[in-house]
C-alpha cells in the first residue's frame, strides 16, 4: 500500500519518494519543494506526517483534501473488477 502511494504521488504532484519495507511497517519519506514528511503503513494504520512551506502552507485544505482522496482510491475495493472465467464453457452436441 505505501508503495503504490509513493508511486502516486511522485506521479501526481512530483514528489521524490523514498520507500522501506519493514518488518511490521512500511516507510515512505518524499519531499518537493516547500513539503517533506513521511508516511507510516502498518496493518492496521497510516501515520502521515508532512511539513508544509510558508508558501505552500496556504494550500493546507487542498493538501489534505487530496492526501485522503488518494489514501480512499487505494482502499477503495475494486468491485468492478470481476475476475473473467479461464475457459468458456463448451455446448454438448447431441447425437
Amino acid at each position: 500500500m505505501a508503495f503504490k502511494w509513493a508511486e502516486q504521488v511522485e506521479e501526481e504532484f512530483d514528489m521524490i519518494c523514498t520507500y522501506e519495507e519493514g518488518a511490521t511497517q512500511d516507510e515512505v519519506c518524499f519531499t518537493r519543494s516547500g513539503i517533506h514528511g513521511t508516511l507510516h503503513v502498518t496493518k492496521d494504520k497510516f501515520d502521515l506526517k508532512a511539513k508544509l512551506g510558508f508558501l505552500v502552507g496556504a494550500f493546507k485544505g487542498k493538501i489534505e483534501r487530496e492526501i485522503v482522496k488518494n489514501l480512499d482510491e487505494l482502499l477503495e475495493p475494486k468491485a468492478h473488477h470481476k475476475p473473467k472465467p479461464h475457459a468458456k464453457p463448451h455446448a454438448v452436441k447431441k447425437k
